[in-house]
């Protein structure tokens, strides 16, 4: 009997902290305070974001470090980072029908963090996202494949939605991040789609179209390009091990020196 208590008192309490991405520093944050941009209740969250930002990208520098020391391999182009703005984060409340009070921040919205890492080629961008995953202080929150099933404008993308954990003097936080993981040719597309988008929100069908041919074209290249360098790769480089299509299964990394 008292075990069960114990027990689902430790259920309650996981699922409680499972939500508590961010939490009250010293009540400096009100989940139900309407949000402020101008307000130091603001700088303060746009802060812990910015934090975890900072804890992520270097966990992913060292990833790239280890692989280049180890394997003579960098598979990752770049490293960006950004934090929404608050027209941006509060237009996305307003769309998606929400209240603009810190609770629906932090629960409703998923890439006010973001991060976005570009690689050489599709099996790069699936190794990278399998480490990630793996990291074992990280809580991987959800996973979009946009690589095998494009959305309809033809946009390509490896999407995670983590929570990542931030010391601070009071304790430790988990803070949503989104990470971006693409090639250089599907971030080529999307930038000039996004740009062009952005200064015309009326754009026809038939450029909508042209679009979408031409991320099928760029995805065909990424294709060939690989192909190219799979006939001059070592056959032992881990990047590379053959797997199926639908479903990568790398091999796992294995720190030896």
């Amino acid at each position: 009997m008292i075990r069960s208590k114990i027990q689902k008192r430790g259920k309650s309490l996981l699922k409680k902290r499972k939500k508590e991405y961010l939490i009250s520093m010293d009540n400096n944050l009100i989940n139900k305070q309407f949000i402020d941009p101008k307000s130091d209740t603001f700088e303060k969250v746009v802060f812990l974001y910015d934090s975890a930002i900072k804890e992520l990208k270097t966990k992913i520098e060292i990833l790239q470090d280890e692989m280049k020391l180890f394997y003579g391999y960098e598979p990752i182009e770049s490293i960006s980072t950004r934090v929404k703005s608050p027209e941006s984060i509060l237009k996305k409340l307003n769309t998606k029908g929400y209240e603009p009070t810190y609770e629906n921040l932090f629960e409703k919205i998923n890439d006010v963090a973001g991060v976005r890492i570009v690689c050489n080629f599709k099996k790069d961008v699936y190794k990278i996202a399998e480490t990630i995953e793996n990291f074992q202080d990280i809580r991987v929150l959800s996973k979009k494949d946009y690589l095998k099933t494009p959305k309809k404008s033809g946009y390509r993308s490896y999407h995670l939605v983590v929570s990542i954990p931030v010391s601070f003097s009071e304790g430790t936080m988990y803070v949503k991040v989104e990470i971006q993981i693409r090639t250089i040719g599907m971030n080529f597309w999307a930038s000039l789609e996004h740009k062009l988008k952005y200064k015309n929100d009326n754009i026809s069908k038939g450029d909508s179209k042209s679009l979408e041919k031409y991320a099928k074209v760029i995805n065909s290249i990424d294709d060939g390009m690989f192909t190219i360098y799979d006939k001059m790769a070592d056959n032992n480089d881990f990047l590379y091990i053959e797997a199926a299509d639908d479903e990568p299964n790398l091999k796992k990394f294995k720190f030896k020196l």
